[in-house]
């Protein structure tokens, strides 16, 4: 593996290189304080946050691949993780401008301290590696002498090919879909090479890991709950931030995933049936159909907004009403010149009902990460112009619904706990945030949301709100959905125009509160506290 990186020079290089080599032992070394310890004299050196990213994604991105996210044991199928390093670490791209400058590389501090216990989920799903998802959760701390991780897909070279862009991209797809994992791998290498066709490559891997979304939820344990559409979203923010040229191991520990099995198209595909059917008229028959029609790019082109009886009554279908139902809702609205991007803004804040109707911590597992899709399928739409991406608009809603009938399968669909504190009102802008925060961090989520509720009652300004908000997540260790939910949220309350987005606030403070905790989460932030000097987070 290439061990440069590309070093800031302002400081001497050795000390630095010296530094990362360090880094690197301790990770591997499933050693949490150690290599925490050496981030903050990266810190205290003054080194560049995209520098220390590179650094990061080079040391996991070996270990953070498995040979297949399910297992077959004994006649019993079972799920095998997704990785949340390189997901981590795009968290803190964008925590980092959220926080104060003095806070602002606490997210990354979090995305270290997860880094050694997020090495070799295969092997930890069995019991023969220490890390987050062995059967001793929490706080590891340091590990004497670990196993090495593994490495299932080593890096390979490029494959060029000849030919029109769009038949080599089909070549791509062609063989994720197959799952030719290394094929894959080296021929999309060969696709990065040329900078002129660079980000339709990029959106072709973002489309193939929103495609890919299971058709079922319900007593099931393996998914992919989108998690090949946060990777690829993961590997695109990265390689923008550290400059493509320095991107090789994020792309090796992004891209090459999307061809691991098992792969999920057969919601993607009644995306496609229903638009044939319903937005262009055809009657399906037992033919090969391809490509993208008129019509279904000239809904794209829709710009009306959505009204709140509209956005209420989708909301419904996919809440409380079944899949037709969703689909039929979604579609009347197309067809009447709905905007896209906006009936996706009502979808995000139909999903943070079904956050906020959710209230055992162990229940936030698919109401959380279909959120995630949600955000990440409107930073596609915002970020790239695909051709296909309606038809992920109908996945989204599909998902949700699933999501929905998800939780009232499991007895998971409450009264929202929305109580606003008495005397709230005469408190000042800074005491209501002050107890935010504290409720937040005090994993109260009925309170955090009557706190921020009574905020948004008595606040105009919202970005004090959404910068504590982003600070209590950053707080909050040993699990990466601290972080990224969080995020996912505050960013789209920036994005979303329905008149109720204050709902994304709300969500966010309630989700970080709640949803499950491992070992002592706080840990990670008061340790970056003392080595810093920073008392807030003491």
């Amino acid at each position: 593996m290439d061990t440069n990186i590309a070093m800031d020079s302002s400081l001497d290089s050795s000390s630095a290189r010296a530094l990362y080599d360090k880094l690197e032992d301790r990770c591997l070394m499933r050693d949490q304080q150690g290599a925490s310890d050496v981030y903050y004299d990266l810190v205290r050196a003054g080194r560049p946050l995209t520098e220390i990213i590179a650094a990061g994604v080079r040391i996991h991105a070996p270990y953070t691949h498995v040979p297949y996210h399910e297992r077959m044991d004994d006649g019993y199928p079972n799920f095998v993780n997704n990785d949340h390093c390189l997901l981590s670490a795009r968290a803190t791209l964008n925590l980092n401008r959220m926080l104060p400058p003095h806070m602002a590389m606490l997210p990354m501090a979090q995305t270290i301290w997860y880094i050694p216990t997020g090495l070799d989920i295969w092997n930890q799903k069995i019991n023969k590696a220490p890390g987050h998802y062995s059967r001793q959760r929490g706080n590891m701390g340091h590990v004497e002498a670990p196993p090495a991780p593994e490495v299932y897909w080593p890096d390979q070279a490029p494959v060029r090919q000849d030919g029109p862009l769009n038949e080599r991209l089909n070549t791509w797809m062609t063989l994720v879909h197959r799952g030719q994992v290394i094929d894959a791998y080296r021929i999309f290498l060969g696709l990065m090479e040329n900078q002129a066709e660079r980000k339709e490559v990029l959106a072709e891997m973002c489309f193939a890991g929103l495609a890919d979304v299971q058709d079922r939820l319900l007593h099931n344990r393996s998914f992919t709950t989108g998690h090949k559409a946060y990777r690829a979203r993961s590997t695109v923010e990265l390689g923008n931030a550290l400059g493509w040229d320095n991107a090789h191991d994020v792309i090796y520990a992004g891209a090459l995933d999307i061809a691991v099995g098992p792969r999920w198209y057969s919601t993607y595909e009644v995306a496609c049936n229903y638009i044939k059917m319903m937005i262009e008229g055809e009657t399906l028959r037992a033919v090969p159909y391809g490509g993208v029609s008129e019509a279904e790019l000239a809904v794209l082109r829709n710009r009306e907004p959505v009204d709140q009886q509209e956005a209420a009554d989708l909301g419904r279908a996919i809440l409380r009403q079944g899949e037709i139902e969703t689909l039929e809702a979604l579609t009347k609205l197309l067809k009447s010149g709905k905007d896209p991007r906006r009936l996706l803004d009502v979808i995000q804040v139909t999903v943070t009902q079904i956050v906020l109707e959710t209230q055992d911590a162990m229940a936030f597992n698919m109401p959380h990460h279909c959120y995630e899709y949600q955000n990440t399928l409107a930073w596609f739409y915002d970020t790239f112009d695909h051709p296909r991406r309606l038809r992920l608009l109908y996945i989204a809603a599909m998902f949700a619904n699933r999501v929905s009938h998800h939780q009232q399968g499991i007895g998971e669909v409450h009264p929202v706990p929305l109580q606003v504190p008495a005397g709230a009102g005469g408190l000042s802008a800074s005491q209501l945030l002050d107890r935010v925060e504290s409720a937040i961090c005090a994993l109260n989520g009925p309170e955090a949301l009557g706190w921020t509720q009574a905020y948004c009652d008595n606040v105009t300004d919202r970005s004090p709100l959404v910068q504590r908000i982003a600070l209590a997540a950053c707080k909050l260790g040993n699990d990466p959905h601290n972080q990224e939910i969080a995020q996912c949220m505050l960013m789209d309350f920036g994005t979303n125009r329905q008149p109720d987005r204050d709902r994304l606030l709300l969500a966010a403070a309630y989700h970080t509160a709640m949803h499950r905790k491992y070992g002592d989460p706080a840990e990670p932030s008061r340790r970056f506290g003392r080595a810093m000097g920073v008392a807030e987070l003491l």
